[in-house]
C-alpha cells in the first residue's frame, strides 16, 4: 500500500513539475513575445514609482496583457529596483520585455512634453512642444523670447508639471557672451554668472537640464565638452598644418564657422585659410572684423563701414597678419575637424555666389570675375527691394 501511496505522490510530483515547466515557458514566451499595443502611447514614469504602478498604467493603456508577468521578468532580470523617471515613447507591438528595457535603461526621454531652449546668434527663443505617439512628431504648441518676451500662459502651465522635460540649444557660432547672457536670463536655471569664459570654449550643442540647475555647472559642462573635443580634432589632425597648438585651431575653425553655413563647405572655405597661412598672406575676412567692433556682444545688424575695414584692432585680418589672438565665436564639432581637416585645393579666394554658398578661386583674375558677377546679384537683389517696397507703398 505504501509502495502504491508513494507511486501515486510521485507521479502527481512529475505531472506538477512538468506543469511548472509549461507554465514557466508560456510565461516567458508572453514576456518576450510582441505586445498587444495596437497604437504608440507615451508612458510617464513619476519619480518615485514602481513596477508594480507601470504594469498597471501599462495595463490599462492595452499595452501588456498581464501585469503580473511583467513584473515577474522584470524581478527575474534583476531589473526592478532600476526603473527610471521619466516619459517613454512605447511603439505598437513592443514586447513586455522591450518595455521593461526601455523603461530602465535611463537616457534622455524620448516622448511627452517638453521645452526647449534655443540660444542663438539672433537671440534666444523657447519652444513648448509636444509628441504625438500617433505620428512621432513634436507639436509645438507656444514659441516666445524667454529674455525679453513675458511668460505665456502655456509655458507656465507646463512649468508647474513635474514631467515636463528640458533641453537648452546653444547653436554654433554664437559668442560667449550671448551665451551667458542668455543662460542668466532662463528661469529654468538657478544663479548666475558675472565673467565671461574664454570665447570659443563653450562647445554648441544641446544640453539636457532640470529647474534649478545652476547656470554655473551648466557652462563647465559646455566648456569640459569643448575641451574634449578640441582635444580628440587635434590629435586626428592632418600633417603640417600652419597651426601651432589647439588654440590656433580653435581661433581658425571659429573664423570657418562664422564664414559658411553650408556644411558642404566647411572643408573648403577652411583651405583656403590655411593656403593663405601658408603663403604669408593676411586672411581678409570680414567676420574677423565684425568682431573686433562688437568684441561678441550682440550683432553688428548692418554691413560693414569702409573705415572700419581700415581700422587697427586685434581681430582685423586686413590689417593683422595671421590669426586673431583669439576665437570670434564658439565653432561646432563640424568646423573644429573641418580647420583640422581641410579639403586640399589651391583657392586663396572665395566670395558668395548668390546661393547661399561661395564661389572659389586659385587666382586674383578669376576672384575678380566672381565678385563681379556677386555684385551684379546685389544690384539686382537691391533693384527688386526697391520695386517691392514701392509696390507695398
Amino acid at each position: 500500500m505504501w509502495r502504491h501511496v508513494a507511486s501515486n505522490a510521485l507521479t502527481f510530483l512529475i505531472i506538477a513539475l512538468f506543469l511548472l515547466a509549461g507554465a514557466v515557458s508560456w510565461g516567458v514566451t508572453r514576456y518576450s513575445s510582441d505586445g498587444p499595443l495596437a497604437e504608440a502611447i507615451c508612458l510617464q514614469v513619476p519619480s518615485g514609482g514602481n513596477m508594480r504602478g507601470v504594469s498597471e498604467d501599462l495595463a490599462a493603456q492595452g499595452a501588456v496583457t498581464s501585469p503580473a508577468i511583467f513584473r515577474i521578468g522584470a524581478d527575474y532580470s534583476d531589473k526592478s529596483s532600476q526603473l527610471k523617471a521619466g516619459s517613454y515613447l512605447i511603439e505598437p507591438g513592443t514586447s513586455m520585455e522591450g518595455i521593461v528595457d526601455a523603461v530602465t535603461r535611463g537616457g534622455a526621454s524620448t516622448c511627452g512634453t517638453q521645452v526647449v531652449y534655443t540660444v542663438g546668434v539672433g537671440g534666444t527663443t523657447a519652444r513648448v512642444r509636444e509628441l504625438d505617439p500617433a505620428t512621432g512628431r513634436f507639436e509645438e504648441i507656444v514659441r516666445f523670447d524667454p529674455v525679453n518676451e513675458a511668460r505665456p500662459a502655456e509655458y507656465a502651465a507646463v512649468r508647474e508639471a513635474t514631467d515636463t522635460q528640458y533641453a537648452i540649444q546653444v547653436v554654433e557660432g554664437t559668442t560667449a557672451w550671448q551665451v551667458i547672457t542668455a543662460l542668466n536670463a532662463l528661469d529654468i536655471l538657478e544663479g548666475s554668472m558675472t565673467g565671461v569664459p574664454d570665447e570659443g570654449s563653450l562647445a554648441p550643442d544641446s544640453y539636457e537640464v532640470t529647474p534649478g540647475t545652476e547656470v554655473s555647472s551648466l557652462v563647465a559642462r559646455m566648456g569640459a565638452a569643448q575641451a574634449q573635443i578640441l582635444a580628440d580634432a587635434w590629435a586626428a589632425r592632418d600633417e603640417g598644418l600652419p597651426l601651432a597648438s589647439p588654440e590656433e585651431a580653435l581661433i581658425l575653425a571659429s573664423i570657418v564657422e562664422k564664414e559658411t553655413g553650408v556644411p558642404e563647405e566647411r572643408r573648403q572655405v577652411a583651405s583656403v585659410f590655411v593656403n593663405r597661412l601658408r603663403a604669408g598672406m593676411r586672411l581678409q575676412t570680414d567676420p574677423t572684423v565684425i568682431y573686433g567692433v562688437t568684441e561678441g556682444q550682440g550683432v553688428l545688424g548692418r554691413g560693414l563701414r569702409q573705415s572700419e575695414l581700415r581700422e587697427a584692432t586685434p581681430w582685423n585680418t586686413y590689417v593683422i597678419d595671421g590669426l586673431p589672438p583669439t576665437p570670434i565665436a564658439n565653432p561646432g564639432l563640424a568646423s573644429i575637424e573641418a580647420a583640422l581637416n581641410p579639403d586640399t585645393t589651391d583657392f586663396v579666394f572665395f566670395v558668395a555666389d548668390g546661393t547661399g554658398g561661395h564661389a572659389f578661386a586659385r587666382t586674383l583674375e578669376e576672384h575678380n570675375r566672381n565678385v563681379a558677377v556677386w555684385r551684379e546679384i546685389e544690384a539686382e537683389r537691391a533693384a527688386e527691394a526697391e520695386a517691392g517696397a514701392a509696390d507695398d507703398g
